[in-house]
């Protein structure tokens, strides 16, 4: 690539324009803010006069425990990322989708990253994702999903939106080695940049950051000269400067005919490719050339052009989190602690400094009157327990300085300052743990409730962050994960067991592809669940209360929500018993016993109803003898004597049925006896094995000590 100066002129000017406005103030916010978090809020003017006016500077660090517990509140929630088909897109691809998502997660380690890009929003207002395409580790691609420093990202100034997607540009700047940029960029650069470090850089000192974010410490920035001596494997001494920028340009696009969708043809597929799908298509996809705003991707460092080309993603692979955002202005949570914080350090070294000065408040002496001390003594040694002044008869004897009495209400200075804080963060007493003990359980666990509430817009930007997030990877998969691959996922149960999952596979039998990620648009669901260790917790306690209750909770459910180490082996052997041939003798003989007693209860229902019948056919039979017509009455006789020859039958019939229950029920009876018969046989005779053991211990250790009595006697010396 040619020496483009005009192309690397207007990049500088745009980064100077896009750091002098909003970026150098977030850099000092953010310091500040750091600062505050680790516990360093007295600045070094302030401690120097303090410590030469001999008054205390007290740091009393509340911003780091109400962030931590913030913190904590994030990382016990996790979040589930699903896809969901759309548009006609298949389900099985989705569900293939959501797995790939799950194996991207795995590999970049993904709640880790996460939780550090919350830290860094809360604190500093602004944390930052990149997601990008990786080929170190294969030579097809992976996605990586990186932590970004937020004081190298520089956003557009005139940007008003949360989504990336409408800002104009975004820097990533950051300090690279000779062998990086070799590696990256390629040797003529490296080399050239090399040449130039004992000379005048075209654009001077870099200066967006003030203090470098590295182990070194505090360190002003700017670009080191190189030398020769020095390993330049090691020292970061070159600012690179890399853009993404939107421009308009013609770009191919694929067209749905029927639906109308449009997606853009990828850089890397060749004519061969383009013509292969349309014909699987079969009809339903056109290309076409249209004007688009499309993402340009320009690296430089000093006046040099590194890379300059199209990108080739559809966004840019920076993915914010703002805890607040408004029109432009990103609010993190530590900002506003540092008022409270620095009333809360001021007012507790002055209550300390009131305290020193009453133990000692100095003394009042007559010139030349002490006998036994100077002045100077006296000055070191004032204060001692137990201090003895011996001073001159003809003096005035010594007097001490009565000291000021402390300010009222000072304490409450204090007490108040910690008030603001827990009022500012939204982080109660009851969400550190520190409720007083008088407070009931309910109470603490609807305040504990309600504080997650305040911070519910936090926790909610961080999920549109999640989408943004699963957005990106979502387009570069569909783009570039094009060819057959063989996924290893993990599952997050008690079990964790593994899966794989074949992606972009032709199937030998049908020619098709089998999850085919290429195909389909898909939309995407963010769901929060709390962390693992807490729902087995919280569910757990539930399926207990409910077994308690009444509810016939499988055992299986008790067992996965407990905390127990070896879950997964005592499921495994419960289910074995259970499928033995012991357990399911005991099972069919518990349930033949069950059929008994249910069939002599329908006997005896079956009897109740026929004694009814009786009874309403002798009633018929005695009306019938009331009246005076003599057929009526012969018929009612012929359905009495049909109603007891039915009962009879009837009544034999079910006793024939009971004798046949209590048959059966005497042989479950006499099963279940025989069955613990053995059992306690079984039992007598492993105990008498163990007492034959002991026995033979007991006679083994007697043979024992009797030999040793016998050497003992004959050898005196091994006896004394």
């Amino acid at each position: 690539m040619a020496n483009d100066k005009a192309l690397s002129r207007e990049q500088w000017e745009r980064f100077c324009y896009c750091r002098d406005n909003g970026h150098i103030d977030f850099v000092q916010k953010a310091d500040t803010c750091e600062r505050f978090f680790a516990g360093k809020h007295w600045i070094n003017e302030d401690l120097a006069l303090l410590r030469e006016q001999r008054r205390p500077a007290i740091t009393i660090n509340k911003t780091i425990a109400t962030i931590g517990t913030i913190l904590g509140e994030q990382i016990q929630n996790r979040v589930e990322v699903l896809f969901r088909p759309k548009a006609g897109a298949p389900a099985e691809v989705a569900d293939a989708l959501s797995k790939v998502w799950l194996g991207i997660s795995q590999d970049n380690q993904l709640p880790w990253v996460r939780s550090d890009v919350f830290c860094d929003g809360i604190i500093r207002s602004r944390g930052f994702y990149d997601v990008r395409l990786d080929f170190s580790d294969s030579l097809v691609g992976d996605v990586r999903i990186s932590l970004l420093n937020g004081k190298n990202v520089l956003i557009d100034p005139d940007a008003e939106e949360y989504d990336p997607d409408q800002w104009a540009d975004c820097f990533v700047t950051k300090w690279m080695t000779w062998q990086e940029i070799e590696i990256l960029y390629g040797k003529k650069y490296a080399d050239e940049l090399k040449a130039r470090a004992g000379s005048m850089f075209a654009y001077g000192l870099d200066s967006i950051e003030f203090y470098r974010d590295r182990f070194m410490g505090v360190g002003t920035t700017g670009l080191a000269p190189y030398d020769p001596g020095e390993e330049e494997g090691v020292t970061r001494s070159v600012r690179v400067i890399e853009r993404q920028y939107r421009k308009l340009a013609k770009q191919e696009h694929f067209v749905d005919v029927e639906a109308g969708d449009t997606r853009p043809v990828p850089e890397n597929w060749d004519r061969d490719r383009i013509a292969l799908l349309l014909e699987k298509a079969g009809g339903r996809l056109a290309v076409t050339e249209q004007r688009v705003r499309r993402i340009r991707w320009t690296v430089t460092a000093d006046d040099l052009v590194l890379h300059d080309d199209w990108s080739p993603y559809r966004h840019f692979t920076v993915v914010p989190y703002f805890p607040y955002f408004r029109y432009g202005t990103t609010i993190g949570l530590v900002e506003n602690l540092i008022g409270p914080q620095e009333i809360l350090n001021k007012a507790s070294s002055q209550e300390l400094h009131v305290i020193n000065t009453t133990a000692n408040s100095g003394w009042v002496i007559e010139d030349g009157s002490l006998s036994n001390m100077t002045i100077p003594e006296l000055e070191a040694r004032g204060a001692q327990t137990g201090l003895v002044l011996v001073y001159n008869k003809s003096a005035q004897p010594p007097q001490k300085i009565q000291p000021n009495q402390v300010p009222t209400g000072l304490d409450r200075v204090t007490y108040k300052a910690e008030e603001h804080i827990k009022t500012i963060s939204n982080v109660s007493d009851s969400m550190m743990g520190f409720d007083r003990e008088d407070v009931a359980a309910k109470a603490i666990a609807y305040k504990q409730q309600r504080g997650s509430v305040n911070l519910t817009k936090v926790l909610d930007n961080l999920e549109r962050t999640d989408y943004l997030l699963a957005r990106n990877v979502l387009d570069i998969v569909q783009a570039y994960y094009t060819e057959p691959r063989l996924l290893t996922i993990t599952h997050d149960d008690f079990a964790h067991e593994a899966e794989q999952i074949e992606v972009n596979a032709p199937n030998p039998a049908t020619g098709e592809i089998v999850n085919d990620l290429t195909l389909g648009e898909y939309d995407i669901v963010i769901t929060s669940s709390p962390y693992r260790a807490s729902l087995e917790d919280s569910q757990f306690e539930q399926a207990l209360s409910l077994r308690k209750e009444g509810v016939a909770v499988p055992d299986r459910v008790l067992i996965e929500n407990s905390r127990l180490l070896g879950r997964a082996d005592i499921i495994k052997e419960m289910e074995a018993s259970q499928n033995s041939p012991e357990a399911q003798a005991q099972a069919e003989l518990q349930m033949r016993g069950m059929q008994a007693e249910v069939a002599l209860k329908e006997a005896e229902v079956a009897r109740t109803q026929a004694d009814a019948a009786k009874k309403g056919a002798d009633a018929q039979a005695k009306a019938s003898e009331a009246g005076e017509d003599t057929q009526a009455k012969e018929a009612l006789e012929l359905r009495k004597m049909m109603l007891e020859f039915e009962f009879k039958q009837r009544e034999l019939e079910m006793k024939q049925r009971e004798m046949e229950m209590k048959l059966q029920a005497k042989q479950v009876e006499q099963a279940n006896d025989l069955a613990y018969k053995q059992a306690e046989r079984q039992q007598e005779i492993e105990a008498k094995a163990r007492e034959a053991e002991l026995q033979e211990s007991i006679r083994r250790a007697q043979a024992l000590r009797g030999e040793g009595e016998g050497e003992s006697e004959l050898n005196p010396q091994k006896r004394s």
